[in-house]
């Protein structure tokens, strides 16, 4: 039986993704981290924003832990190079924080480099055993025209939101985490 090239390539690349994923995490590389129950099953669980291995033009990863039946903590969600930012520059650091609903706040941002500052958030909730995102927010302006700015949050499973002020609607749909993509919910808010 013959595989074809794109199968071949798909499965290699779920190999590789695996395969890093379970490599041993080096302390220093772990940028954010938070706690929560997030398949509310009465156990801590935890969240982490790690950075790319040195060389690598990768954004951050994000890995997710739920505690298991062994009562350990086992590896449920790993979304390689997601979240933007730099550690290196003040107003650049992207952070992980727990929501009190059992959610997870993914924060990147830019408050201190060129005129154009902004700042995203990710919601991400535990919805049929796995990680989606469930709610998309982003704000900027432009620190020489006061009137240059923009607001949008938008709730991704019902598809209902605002963008500067007005009612937007898209498809509302379930997108796992580790297949989101920041342009998603720039198209949705008109920021192209």
């Amino acid at each position: 039986m013959r595989m074809s090239l794109a199968v071949m390539t798909a499965f290699i690349g779920l190999c590789a993704t695996v395969a890093q994923a379970a490599e041993a995490i080096d302390p220093d590389r772990i940028v954010s981290a938070a706690t929560g129950d997030w398949d509310k099953d009465d156990s801590p669980d935890l969240a982490m924003l790690v950075s790319a291995p040195e060389g690598s033009d990768e954004d951050h990863g994000i890995y997710i832990y739920l505690k298991g039946e062994t009562n350990r903590l086992q590896l449920k969600t790993f979304a390689p190079n997601k979240v933007w930012g730099k550690l290196t520059i003040y107003g650049q650091e992207p952070f992980i924080e727990a929501l009190p609903n059992g959610s997870i706040l993914i924060t990147s941002h830019n408050d201190s480099i060129g005129r154009d500052r902004r700042e995203q958030k990710l919601t991400v909730a535990y919805r049929n055993f796995d990680f989606v995102v469930a709610g998309y927010t982003y704000s900027s302006y432009d620190t020489l025209d006061p009137d240059n700015t923009s607001q949008c949050d938008f709730n991704v499973l019902t598809g209902k939101g605002t963008s500067n002020g007005k009612p937007i609607a898209a498809k509302g749909e379930i997108v796992l985490l580790k297949d989101w993509s920041d342009d998603r919910g720039r198209s949705v808010c008109g920021n192209e």
